[in-house]
């Protein structure tokens, strides 16, 4: 059961970050980003076309190994 009240961040193996609650995204300058969601996932390997947020793009690398 998760507490909304607060974040939680749960890290997945070879995956995104997993983050839900009460939180706010924001860009390199600060500037609130809206996820429009209470759940979201950020991107941990870098080749997202939606950063920060994660595409799925993690597991077509995973796969091309």
């Amino acid at each position: 059961m998760h507490n909304f009240d607060t974040a939680e961040i749960q890290a997945y193996a070879d995956g995104p970050l997993i983050v839900r609650g009460n939180f706010e995204l924001r860009d390199e300058n600060g500037e609130l980003i809206d996820p429009g969601r209470a759940t979201i996932a950020l991107c941990r390997c870098g080749k997202s076309a939606r950063k920060p947020l994660c595409d799925g793009t993690h597991s077509l690398i995973k796969k091309r190994r």
